[in-house]
């Protein structure tokens, strides 16, 4: 059936911005990609044309969709959760519905933020680690929501995302320190497109655009969980040695 990875996010335009290195790679080597966005992002402090937080969550759907297009993800899902209150969502229930899609769709790694909140130290991406970390543990046991009816799955990897600089006019950031290292050089392209996708967001674009072009051309990961007892190791491949 071939290589499954699944990307859990936050907001649209997190699967492009933070991991479009590693799913445009991914994507192009053939494998198979799942990509999960918690939020519509009506919180956007961009608005683009929107007249209510209704029509931008609607507005950016449609964002995401196109941007997954671009980078070449073969499903991808967005959930009905509250932009910037992710703080306030019910654990165990977010929890339950990516449990249940990883033990549908089955992937051999998982892919999300880490618990600093990633480069803008945004509240809903540490949630968002939280509630797909706990998932990726509870897939594989199954005494957790066994009335899914559905078989256990563990993942073989879980990793997070993480990064070799910060923004100095954020929060502190502690990130965590790297174990795979990726080169996304020839996909930058890729992820920009991919980002222009988002209209309402080119503000933010232009923004980061000086950072994407000094450290874009690679990508900062942690393992954070594997299926086997291992020390820790520098790699360059998210995939290297996972057993199909």
């Amino acid at each position: 059936m071939g290589l499954r990875m699944m990307v859990v996010v936050a907001h649209p335009d997190d699967e492009c911005f933070a991991f479009g290195g590693a799913i445009a790679l991914a994507t192009r080597g053939g494998v198979e990609v799942n990509c999960i966005c918690l939020t519509d992002g009506q919180a956007a402090s961009n608005r683009g044309d929107s007249r209510d937080g209704k029509e931008l969550g609607r507005i950016r759907r449609e964002e995401f969709v196109a941007s997954c297009e671009v980078l070449g993800i073969q499903h991808h899902e967005l959930l009905d959760y509250q932009d910037a209150e992710l703080v306030h969502a019910n654990v165990h229930e977010a929890a339950k519905k990516l449990v249940q899609r990883m033990r549908t769709f089955r992937p051999h790694i998982v892919v999300t933020f880490g618990l600093d909140g990633g480069l803008n130290v945004h509240p809903d991406h540490t949630m968002v680690s939280a509630i797909t970390s706990a998932a990726y543990h509870w897939a594989g046991r199954a005494k957790r929501y066994p009335e899914l009816d559905l078989e256990p799955h563990l993942a073989q990897r879980l990793y997070h995302i993480t990064t070799n600089f910060t923004l100095g006019e954020r929060e502190p950031l502690m990130p965590a320190p790297w174990t795979c290292v990726l080169d996304t050089a020839e996909v930058l392209p890729v992820r920009i497109q991919a980002f222009e996708k988002h209209t309402s967001q080119l503000p933010v674009l232009e923004s980061v655009r000086p950072y994407l072009d000094k450290f874009g051309r690679q990508e900062f990961y942690t393992l954070i969980s594997a299926a086997t007892p291992q020390p820790a190791a520098v790699t360059h491949d998210m995939f290297d040695g996972i057993r199909e």
